[in-house]
């Protein structure tokens, strides 16, 4: 039976831009009841409103998820507030595209604590509630950085990595109580990700996808109890490509990279 959103109470972290701000409309067309969370709370407001035409019970909350007692707050506020929280999107996240030789401990912990720490402590606050109904879901918004370990982004991949297999873990856990896990896998997307200062340029020739695409991709996994999704599919397979031979793709990536600064 398809997963149906309408009705539904969604949750949505990171949702001033990007994909979260993409997603978190296309639930409100869809019917859902939309919380929508970020720092910046002009860019939020805008999104908001674009929200309420189609779900005026939508509402908002300005927070700093790099920040333990925030991260609570924000859970209390969400079950009070919403009354409850059927559908958890886990999207916020920074990036730190960095050579590894250039990383500090501090920068590797900072970008964990977000991308990671703080995900999973809003999941471990929201998910009795969600046990207690018998009914949850939980969209964890990794990358394909998880699983293709891209050069540059040793701090980034890593955090990523580790939410796709909390998450993988928590859904073996979660199998039989009607809370279901879905890992997205973003690719090269049209967001402000790539643009951001404190960061290395970005190499990699891969042509970019509207958040439209990935939006709509993220909605039909949910529809479908998805264990994961691919966005664009084709990262699928090149994941499959690296996991049969590690050695190799590695060495194919070095060439590249050895390419890029020859050409440069």
């Amino acid at each position: 039976m398809a997963y149906d959103v309408a009705g539904k109470r969604v949750l949505v972290t990171g949702a001033s831009s990007g994909i979260g701000a993409g997603l978190a409309e296309a639930l409100a067309r869809a019917g859902a009841t939309v919380g929508l969370v970020a720092r910046r709370q002009d860019r939020l407001a805008e999104v908001l409103e674009r929200c309420r035409v189609h779900s005026p019970e939508s509402r908002l909350w300005v927070a700093d998820l790099a920040d333990p007692a925030a991260v609570d707050a924000l859970a209390v506020a969400a079950m009070t507030e919403l009354g409850g929280v059927d559908v958890l999107v886990n999207n916020a996240g920074i990036p730190k595209r960095r050579h590894v030789t250039a990383l500090d401990a501090a920068t590797v912990d900072a970008v964990m604590n977000i991308n990671y720490s703080s995900p999973v402590r809003l999941t471990l606050a929201l998910l009795p509630q969600m046990l207690e109904r018998g009914e949850g879901r939980i969209v964890n918004v990794s990358s394909v950085a998880a699983t293709l370990s891209p050069p540059g982004e040793a701090a980034y991949a890593a955090t990523k990595a580790a939410v796709t297999v909390f998450s993988e873990s928590m859904a073996v856990d979660l199998w039989d109580t009607g809370v279901k896990v879905m890992v997205v896998y973003p690719g090269v997307v049209d967001t402000e990700l790539f643009t951001l200062p404190d960061n290395d340029p970005f190499v990699a020739q891969v042509e970019s996808i509207p958040v439209e695409e990935a939006v709509t991709a993220i909605l039909a996994g949910l529809a479908a109890d998805a264990a994961q999704v691919y966005v664009p599919a084709w990262f699928g397979d090149v994941a499959s490509s690296k996991a049969a031979n590690v050695e190799q793709f590695l060495a194919g990536t070095a060439e590249y990279v050895r390419q890029q600064g020859t050409n440069s």
